[in-house]
């Protein structure tokens, strides 16, 4: 397909991206990319402008994982690209977050000595940092680069990739027919070797304690249906990674999530899917040292990486390999007995450890007292089910202890519909996520449950969804610091600050003031204390669709609590010696 009229350099990026099924574009404008934006506008593509580049290539990256095609993010050069490196490497580090930045630069014709407006070597400095980072030598071949990117951005291992987009470029023209590439098939499907299929079918039926490992990778390449009927015919326990969580149902029966030492200590024979053997697995040092450890992943590297027996791995897609394991003859009529040792050991672990989960959680907020996280969590969660069914639900979760409690408190039922901090354990991903979300799915409803430190990084995009009529619930949990207050009265919060060395660096401002600033910014706002505020701000919240809506719950500040960091102490470090 061509065009026949010159066409400005502008406007040839918007009908390149109109091309490869771009709808949606996130970033922020300013010299020159402001008139790649409107191009994109009059092409009817959607640009999604933020208050900060941070959160728009946070929002791209995400995108990118609901989606299953590259997320985009337009930004200026300079500071505008060292801003969205914050997204360049989250899409990275995650590898499951497919995002192709595009920022603009300086003209092609300025040396690096000419100091020009923004100028950055921009290409330089990201090669390093992406899978493929180019600057197109002319226009005319502009529209092959960006092709180029955004297909190596989702095909193989996600990442992110990159293209610099030259202000004379931009500003030019093609006086000749204007070549428009198609549209990118989804990436082939690739099985696995039958050999290893075969070694690992056997394991897991021979093993006397099977587990399965469900990952973000698994979540990412759309493995749902073929999950679910093969564990359900295996009968083979599995433990969701935090954004594995969703694939099947929390609180499926097989889910071994409530007894995860449990089961990472014991099984013999683990089989990962779309999960490395990361701080998040505790590299693996948790697992049985007799366990065998297959792997199924898109890219072969992972292979023997922290426990795992390369020999035992298959470079594959995830949902090709799991139908060549259903129909392999080990486990064609193969179902792990329910009355095996190993059922009753999960279920023994699983109902000691939810029992004090649930205790924390039913326990009513005495008069006078703060509410807990999990108090908060168990409300939020009761009073959901009674607005919408579970699937209706895409939640977005950061901050320490608002991130881990939410988790294992709030259950999802369907996949890619939980976003937390990742692999990187980043913070201020929040709003860019939860915009993400709301845009790639409109049919949900997003609720973000973010700490109030979390918050922080980005709350001024709270206006960014006011701009836009985004329906997103925030719940702030306001205790006042970073994993931990300092006092639960505002003369104590005084007392620490002016005495002695004063506020620690964990501190916030004492009960800063969420809600108010929600209503700044064109959203609504609610300040509750108690168990009945909360449950009726969260169905006003729910009754309103116009805009953001923020709950600034105030709980207990945890004042005196100690940090701790189970994947660094120092036990850890002596497993793996």
């Amino acid at each position: 397909m061509v065009s026949t009229a010159p066409v400005t350099g502008a406007q040839h990026i918007a009908n390149t991206l109109h091309s490869l099924g771009v709808t949606v574009v996130f970033g922020i404008v300013g010299i020159p990319v402001i008139e790649v934006a409107e191009a994109l506008l009059a092409k009817g593509i959607r640009f999604v402008s933020f208050r900060n580049e941070q959160a728009a290539s946070y929002a791209a990256s995400a995108y990118g994982y609901l989606t299953g095609r590259p997320g985009i993010c337009l930004v200026v050069g300079g500071p505008g690209v060292i801003h969205a490196l914050a997204g360049v490497h989250n899409s990275m580090s995650n590898t499951a977050y497919p995002m192709l930045l595009l920022a603009g630069a300086a003209p092609s014709t300025d040396s690096g000595t000419k100091l020009s407006f923004q100028q950055l070597d921009a290409v330089a400095m990201l090669q390093s940092h992406t899978k493929l980072a180019l600057r197109p030598p002319t226009l005319a071949q502009l529209s092959s680069d960006i092709r180029d990117a955004y297909r190596t951005a989702f095909y193989g291992r996600p990442g992110c990739t990159f293209v610099d987009l030259p202000a004379d470029f931009i500003q030019g023209s093609l006086d000749e027919r204007a070549p428009i590439i198609s549209a990118i098939p989804a990436p082939p499907e690739s099985l696995g070797d039958p050999a290893r299929i075969d070694a690992i079918a056997n394991g897991l039926r021979n093993a006397q304690r099977p587990l399965i490992i469900i990952g973000k990778g698994a979540a990412y390449s759309r493995s749902e249906s073929h999950l679910r009927q093969f564990i359900e015919t295996t009968k083979i326990p599995f433990l969701p990674t935090p954004q594995g969580k969703g694939l099947l149902p929390d609180g499926h029966p097989l889910d071994t999530s409530a007894a995860r030492s449990t089961v990472l200590k014991s099984a013999d024979f683990i089989l990962v899917l779309g999960a490395r053997i990361n701080w998040i697995l505790h590299f693996g040092t948790r697992f049985s040292p007799t366990a065998t450890i297959a792997q199924v992943d898109i890219s072969a590297e992972e292979f023997g990486r922290n426990s795992t027996s390369p020999d035992l791995s298959i470079t594959g897609s995830i949902p090709a390999v799991i139908t060549q394991l259903s129909t392999s003859p080990s486990l064609r009529n193969f179902s792990h007995p329910e009355s095996s040792e190993w059922r009753q050991l999960i279920t023994t672990s699983s109902t000691k450890n939810t029992k004090k989960s649930l205790q924390l959680a039913k326990t009513p907020t005495p008069a006078a007292a703060r509410m807990t996280y999990h108090r908060v969590f168990y409300l939020l969660h009761h009073t959901l089910e009674l607005l919408t069914k579970r699937e209706n639900l895409l939640y977005v979760s950061e901050g320490a202890n608002t991130m881990d409690i939410s988790r294992s408190t709030i259950p999802v039922a369907s996949p890619r519909s939980r976003l937390d901090a990742g692999t990187s354990a980043t913070m201020g991903v929040g709003m860019g996520y939860a915009i993400a979300g709301a845009i790639a799915h409109p049919e949900k409803r997003v609720i973000a449950i973010e700490g109030d430190s979390a918050f922080g990084f980005s709350l001024a995009e709270v206006e960014t969804m006011a701009r836009y009529k985004l329906p997103v619930i925030i719940l702030v949990m306001n205790n006042g610091g970073v994993y931990h207050g300092v006092a639960d009265e505002e003369h104590e919060w005084e007392k620490v600050r002016t005495q002695g060395p004063g506020l620690p660096s964990t501190a916030l401002g004492f009960e800063t003031r969420y809600a108010d600033v929600a209503v700044a910014l064109g959203g609504r706002g609610w300040r509750v204390r108690t168990e009945a505020e909360l449950q009726e701000a969260v169905r006003q919240a729910w009754a309103w669709r116009e805009g953001p809506s923020v709950i600034d719950v105030v709980i207990d500040s945890g004042k005196g609590g100690k940090l701790s960091f189970a994947w660094l102490e120092k036990k850890e470090e002596k497993a793996k010696l």
